[in-house]
């Protein structure tokens, strides 16, 4: 499905006393690079704010004049687009995964889909909307108003049929913004719970070194246990450090990533397994001939 994505990152950031919220980090990963996780598909990606670094190439542009509102953000963004669906988005959704943007894409008929919260509440930057229903009721409001400076987007929406989509068990904070001190708190505390933690830092870790591949955690987790208690302790980072190298040797060779690393990682625990059973047996076999 071929969408490009509009991501509003130049609010005034009032309550968090004027900082460049796009660029607080969330799991020490700035909020928009969060944000920009959640669309890789895009075909091309429009941030409409101030440039900052960000991990992957974006499109820049800026409402004239700038603090124009949501609304003169939102045409600006559209006008760097071609595609017949835009995912719209606000920069400050720390916990918004790839999941919840394909079931908004996927619901965008009629004029869009929009994110229903845990509230009841449909939510418009979290949002697909079929281009050519954006433009059309832009144009009205910008002639019936003279300008789009200081519309809500609710004067948008209002005229658009939006199909809600409803934040699923797996991911109820989809909808969740960072506005305040108090939500950035109460994010950055989430991830770090024990539910949550392991699948974060992968993400981050992966992030911050440019690479997408499926890890199966348990796997791992389990190599790294046998080879910690069956050779030694420090055996367990060693061992993942291997079978990353040499899953990434037989990527580079044309073999699937993901088959890669569970192939590399199932060798290393039969041979880690062997280690133990080998060390047990000769425990075994000078306890027998002390007696």
């Amino acid at each position: 499905m071929t969408f490009d994505a509009v991501i509003l990152a130049g609010g005034g950031a009032h309550r968090l006393g004027g900082l460049d919220k796009p660029a607080l980090s969330v799991g020490a990963r700035a909020l928009l690079d969060r944000v920009l996780d959640a669309c890789p598909d895009a075909r091309t990606t429009v941030v409409v704010g101030d440039r900052r670094p960000t991990a992957r190439p974006v499109r820049w542009t800026r409402e004239t004049p700038p603090g124009g509102g949501p609304l003169a953000a939102l045409d600006a963004g559209l006008h760097e687009t071609t595609a017949p669906l835009v995912l719209v988005l606000s920069a400050d959704l720390p916990f918004l995964d790839r999941p919840t943007v394909r079931a908004l894409l996927d619901a965008a008929v009629g004029d869009g889909a929009a994110l229903r919260d845990p509230d009841g509440r449909d939510q418009p930057l979290v949002a697909a909307y079929r281009a050519e229903a954006l433009r059309r009721e832009i144009a009205l409001l910008a002639t019936e108003h003279g300008s789009l400076r200081g519309l809500p987007l609710r004067a948008l929406t209002a005229e658009l049929e939006l199909t809600p989509v409803s934040v699923t068990e797996r991911a109820p904070l989809a909808s969740f913004d960072c506005d305040t001190w108090e939500d950035l708190a109460a994010a950055r505390a989430r991830i770090r719970e024990h539910g949550n933690v392991l699948d974060e830092w992968m993400t981050a870790v992966k992030n911050e070194l440019g690479i997408d591949v499926a890890v199966d955690t348990k796997t791992l987790l389990d190599l790294a246990r046998d080879a910690a208690h069956g050779v030694a302790r420090p055996a367990a980072p060693l061992t993942t450090f291997l079978v990353g190298y040499a899953a990434a040797r037989a990527a580079a060779s044309g073999a699937d990533p993901a088959e890669a690393v569970a192939e590399a990682s199932r060798k290393a625990a039969d041979l880690a397994l062997r280690w133990a059973a080998e060390s047990e047996a000769d425990a075994d076999a000078q306890e027998g001939g002390s007696g």
